[in-house]
């Protein structure tokens, strides 16, 4: 197997030290617009010569496909913000290898009824692709990062291994992190963050199809792992709930992020600001994005790590029915301390958390275990071996039983 990884900032070098130490592909290829930066990861991971640096304009779907066509790639691993997903998407058609990325194609919401109804939808324009990918014998895998990724490949384990019936596929994410120095300094890339927080978040119903609500609503209190303990989360726009109902049979599927009262505050003045907006104003006389004045104003998150301290919780609470009929209430999570991955890899534990689940997607799909054509998520493949891998490459996943509510 031969890489492509289209962007070099936090998961980018996140993935570069965990595919290190992995031996199923012969060549990663890191390109980004800025190549020193690509070179960086390269110059600190060379992997004895494995690795190679390239400029890509991620904008550019033929100029992605010219790259992955020079350096004979086989697949490219879309590494970059969302609203490059699909010029990288279609770059890989265009050179016809298979695909892998982290987050899909951007939402619009509902002209009319934005918290009611939905727009287009996340990924919508790659699924509306994925004919075309199956006819010419390629695989998208879409949404393997950590969340959507990780977590959706906890939603197919409890349908296959644990429960005959679901009610609700619950993705909760929490976190105890902190950062020293910063009143304000979020551990993602700002863009993403704004993108999925003030987007009206999407419920899906059995009965209803998919729906959206208003930004941060149904505030519910949930208990994460390992000492992180009780966090309020609220609802978010985020790809697993658009993933889950296409393989999983269940009645409900949401997502809740652990955000903050302060942090929801400051996304809320942004947004009445208008500095949240995509579209260009004109600022004496050059034309400039409000969002990447915010972006540019904040740290750097994968500069953080050495100022950060706690832990992040990812996962996936389902209810239902267990395969002994009785009722049944799981968290499936991975959890991972940023004290842990600074002092191995010199990545902060959210980008890193997101960076291990591509590298062994891609090790799955080199050695044959998961394989298809067309435009697929997590949930199209069996989960175990993803799980085994996860264990064996040192970072654990978890589980635990809960009381049923009502029981």
């Amino acid at each position: 197997m031969r890489i492509l990884v289209v962007g070099s900032g936090g998961v980018g070098s996140a993935f570069a030290p965990i595919a290190a130490r992995r031996d199923f592909y012969e060549h990663i290829v890191f390109a980004d617009i800025d190549e020193a930066k690509a070179q960086r990861i390269v110059d600190r991971y060379g992997a004895g010569g494995r690795f190679a640096a390239a400029k890509v304009d991620a904008t550019d779907a033929t100029q992605v496909a010219d790259v992955a066509r020079a350096h004979d790639c086989d697949i490219i691993l879309n590494a970059a913000d969302p609203r490059f997903v699909m010029p990288i998407f279609l770059g890989a058609l265009e050179a016809g290898v298979n695909y892998m990325d982290m987050a899909m194609s951007l939402s619009e919401p509902h002209p009319e009824r934005p918290h009611e109804e939905v727009g287009k939808k996340l990924g919508d324009d790659q699924f509306a692709m994925s004919d075309l990918w199956e006819d010419r014998g390629a695989l998208a895998l879409v949404g393997i990062g950590i969340e959507p990724g990780a977590a959706d490949v906890f939603a197919r384990y409890a349908a296959d291994h644990l429960f005959s019936h679901i009610d609700e596929v619950g993705v909760r994410d929490g976190a105890n992190l902190e950062i020293e120095g910063y009143d304000f300094a979020p551990t993602f890339s700002i863009w993403t963050t704004i993108e999925e927080c003030l987007n009206p978040p999407v419920i899906w119903e059995k009965d209803r199809g998919w729906f959206t609500t208003a930004p941060f609503s149904e505030p519910e209190t949930f208990t994460f792992p390992e000492g992180i303990g009780e966090v309020e989360c609220v609802n978010v726009e985020h790809e697993e709930v658009l993933l889950v109902p296409r393989w999983v049979d269940c009645r409900r599927v949401t997502f809740k992020y652990g955000l903050g009262d302060e942090f929801i505050q400051v996304l809320e003045t942004l947004h009445k600001l208008g500095l949240d907006r995509v579209e260009k104003v004109s600022v004496r006389g050059v034309e400039v994005s409000p969002r990447d004045v915010v972006a540019a104003a904040l740290p750097d998150p994968m500069t953080l790590g050495d100022k950060m301290s706690g832990k992040t919780c990812a996962g996936t609470w389902i209810t239902g029915t267990g395969t002994d009929g009785a009722p049944r209430e799981a968290y499936l999570y991975h959890v991972v301390d940023n004290e842990q991955t600074w002092k191995d890899d010199g990545a902060q534990a959210v980008v890193w958390q997101t960076a291990i689940n591509p590298v062994i997607g891609l090790e799955l799909i080199a050695n044959g275990t998961w394989r298809g054509a067309g435009v697929l998520g997590p949930e199209a493949f069996d989960a175990v071996p993803f799980l085994d891998l996860l264990n064996e490459y040192g970072s654990p996943w978890g589980m635990t039983e809960m009381t049923p509510r009502g029981a």
